[in-house]
């Protein structure tokens, strides 16, 4: 690379104030439009959040061998589901991508190998959030993937490392649910949440108000209510990433406390936007 090509990229990556980090309960894609309090909270936090550079999503829909991050300058909008209304399969999300901030990230961690994805896009994790806290879709926008193989502690770890990526501009958002069992869903309208949901989600509020990240990195050990939770991870694990990328002085800021389909959490947490 050439001495003011150099210069250029450094400057692109110039210090900013730390970017705050979310973990947002996305449930039902159907959230995405029809008329409901997550989605207009969605809006209400997009814009109260300061501008970043660049938007990085770790969805619960991109699982993985190995930890990749999309590096197309135009990613494609995924609908990665079925049987919902034609409505829904026509949205799209047409934000640039953002493959600079890619390769960036790909050079900020040091102790995982993360690969290159030129084809991956915008899952339904990721779009259905960010179609309502940034409707203008104009901010440049990757994901990173979550390596299904590993155990929780590797994606806390991996988190860590991403750190930086928050002094640069980066706004970082993980999409999934505190708890998630769809074999439990009741799609009764006002359908009342299961006792072991109010648990699990209540012990998980405690643990992060008590900084107590250990435990909620081994939540497998707290038995049957976990089991009832989280029948798979997948949901589970980007909260690992919001917990690792924390602040040791960060407080939470919760919204949309409240269960979908009585067996989703839609607790959505923000950590450094105390303003």
């Amino acid at each position: 690379m050439r001495t003011n090509e150099l210069n250029r990229a450094t400057m692109q990556f110039k210090a900013s104030p730390l970017m705050p980090i979310l973990f947002i309960g996305h449930g039902n894609p159907l959230n995405a439009i029809t008329d409901n309090t997550y989605r207009k909270a969605w809006r209400e936090v997009g814009e109260n959040l300061p501008k970043p550079n660049a938007i990085l999503c770790i969805s619960a829909h991109w699982l993985t061998k190995g930890t990749y991050v999309a590096t197309t300058d135009k990613p494609e909008t995924i609908h990665d589901f079925y049987g919902f209304p034609k409505e829904l399969f026509e949205q799209q999300y047409p934000s640039p991508g953002a493959p600079d901030y890619a390769r960036l990230t790909q050079q900020e961690v040091n102790e995982t190998q993360i690969l290159s994805d030129p084809n991956w896009g915008l899952d339904h994790g990721a779009w259905s959030v960010l179609m309502n806290m940034f409707p203008k879709a104009n901010i440049p926008t990757y994901q990173l993937s979550i390596d299904y193989s590993k155990p929780p502690a590797y994606h806390y770890k991996l988190a860590k490392e991403l750190f930086s990526l928050r002094k640069k501009g980066v706004l970082i958002i993980a999409s999934g649910n505190i708890v998630h069992n769809l074999q439990q869903a009741n799609w009764a309208p006002n359908a009342k949440p299961y006792v072991w949901a109010i648990e699990f989600d209540l012990a998980v509020e405690n643990h992060i108000n008590n900084h107590n990240h250990e435990a909620l990195i081994n939540y497998t050990s707290w038995g049957s209510v976990a089991k009832f939770a989280h029948p798979t991870n997948d949901h589970y694990l980007p909260l690992l990433y919001t917990l690792g990328l924390r602040g040791n002085d960060e407080n939470p800021i919760y919204f949309n406390h409240s269960f979908d389909m009585g067996s989703m959490s839609m607790r959505s947490i923000i950590f450094g936007n105390e303003r």
